[in-house]
């Protein structure tokens, strides 16, 4: 069992930039490829990122490639997804996702997910 809480959404203005964690519990957080999700109102959960287990196998959406950066801290059980450069298209509510299996790009494929954290970008 895991149980994953964000933080560090916010409201920033077009170009600049947030810092988004998420912190698991669980002594198996190693174990779990972690993957960062966005909904924005009225659309689909749609794939940010996602990391391996040990942070081998890094993927991105083409829409955040060049601009945003996921890492993970086995030791501090936290994965991180660093934006930059901000567009107000990125407004959504973002969520971390764990899963024991390997990479997907589909939320079906999580096993556990956080609460939400919101990013509003102001153009």
């Amino acid at each position: 069992q895991v149980q994953l809480v964000e933080s560090g959404g916010g409201l920033v203005q077009a170009g600049g930039s947030l810092r988004l964690s998420c912190a698991a519990s669980g002594r198996t957080f190693s174990s779990y490829t972690m993957g960062w999700f966005r909904q924005a109102p009225g659309k689909e959960r749609e794939f940010v990122a996602a990391i391996s287990w040990r942070g081998g196998r890094i993927y991105y959406a083409d829409f955040v490639k060049g601009r945003f950066t996921i890492s993970r801290d086995n030791a501090k059980n936290t994965v991180y997804l660093q934006m930059n450069s901000l567009k107000s298209e990125d407004t959504a509510v973002y969520y971390c996702a764990a899963t024991s299996r390997r990479y997907t790009d589909d939320p079906l494929g999580y096993d556990y997910w956080g609460q939400g954290t919101q990013v509003t970008v102001s153009s």
